[in-house]
């Protein structure tokens, strides 16, 4: 990584009687000195590890204006606890706007300034290293992309609104390109079905940009989720904007990952919530989803934890067993059970419609196993 030396000048923008911090802060980075706007919540202390939210403006946009426009992530982190920050794009000498990706012939490669900026937090505040997340809008999110492709070592989960990914950065052709993710990486992006700007359209732009399809197909393959996705209308609460969401996951991923949709039908360049769909807030999904994950996928995926809401304990028998398990006091019925292996791959599932039930594990392979029953963790072992 190039050398970085941070500035001395800080400017506070914003304190208040519960302590939360607006700051914008300088890095001086491959020669150039460059911006980034950090807002600590009123709820941090130090005293606990935090995670790290990176928010991408548009191309030829700014980071003041996307967090007090766009993408206002502030309630939020005062509410969850984590630190946003809002890095600023430098300029393309090719044609004088602020860009995440230059055009090409370039060496810029604002992929390091990011590092940079982690490493510089980690210095200054007790942050989480493994809860490291980035989102981004339109080219922002091409380059939340880019992040989670070639540093994907330090980012657990991203999300992308109106903003598609490189054809180059997985080459459609040869199957191979600079996309290169390390861990399952759980993914969300938020497309307009009516989305005009070639670098975002629904169905591609070739052969410059993915579609929405090959951009799920790619890291459902890369995560070795479902294959077929679980769709869901979310309810049409705002009649007036034109457009209605659908959600679509691919759900049970390595380490319990996960890639979801939310198409908006008729929606076109917008960051909804703040602009055209209204059903969602885009932030405040994008919190929802990536929150869930850490670096090694989905926090407590095969938790054996037991859960201390429920008077009775489920009694399993025989463990370990080479064929049935049998689960007896369940006072629970209509619900699920799921089988997960040691690193958090659903194998099995089932309904249970009695305070009783026998699973037949015999075509599993030997290994622990973590049994879910409706919140509920046991470890069984298949001899």
């Amino acid at each position: 990584m190039k050398k970085t030396t941070l500035l001395s000048g800080i400017i506070f923008l914003a304190f208040n009687l519960f302590g939360q911090q607006q700051l914008n802060r300088t890095l001086f980075f491959d020669g150039q000195n460059r911006s980034f706007i950090v807002y600590v919540p009123s709820t941090y202390d130090g005293s606990t590890q935090v995670p790290i939210v990176f928010n991408f403006h548009g191309g030829a946009g700014t980071s003041s204006d996307f967090i007090n426009y766009e993408n206002d992530m502030r309630p939020i982190a005062d509410t969850a606890n984590f630190i946003a920050v809002y890095p600023q794009a430098a300029v393309d000498p090719t044609d004088g706007s602020y860009s995440w990706l230059h055009k090409t012939p370039t060496t810029h490669n604002d992929v390091n300034f990011i590092e940079a900026i982690i490493d510089t937090l980690i210095n200054d505040y007790n942050i989480d290293n493994d809860r490291v997340y980035a989102c981004g809008y339109s080219e922002g999110g091409l380059f939340s992309y880019e992040l989670g492709c070639r540093m994907n070592n330090r980012i657990a989960s991203f999300a992308s609104v109106s903003g598609s990914m490189l054809t180059e950065s997985y080459r459609l052709d040869n199957g191979f390109g600079s996309c290169s993710p390390i861990h399952p990486t759980a993914v969300l992006l938020i497309p307009g079905t009516s989305d005009g700007s070639f670098h975002s359209m629904y169905n591609g732009f070739q052969p410059y940009y993915l579609s929405v399809n090959e951009i799920t197909t790619y890291w459902a393959n890369h995560n070795n989720t479902a294959i077929n996705p679980t769709i869901t209308n979310v309810p049409n609460t705002n009649n007036s904007d034109g457009s209605t969401v659908e959600k679509r996951i691919w759900e049970n991923g390595d380490n319990c990952v996960a890639v979801q949709e939310l198409k908006v039908i008729n929606g076109g360049h917008d960051w909804p919530g703040s602009s055209g769909n209204m059903d969602i807030n885009a932030s405040q999904e994008i919190w929802n989803f990536v929150s869930k994950y850490d670096i090694n996928g989905l926090i407590n995926c095969g938790s054996t934890e037991i859960s201390t809401s429920y008077d009775v304990e489920f009694k399993i028998f025989p463990n370990p067993s080479s064929n049935i398990i049998y689960v007896n006091n369940l006072d629970k019925n209509n619900c699920n059970f799921q089988i997960f292996s040691s690193i958090g791959k659903l194998v099995m599932n089932g309904a249970i419609n009695s305070t009783s039930l026998s699973i037949d594990i015999s075509d599993l392979k030997p290994q622990l196993y973590v049994l879910k029953i409706d919140g509920i963790s046991y470890k069984i072992i298949k001899e």
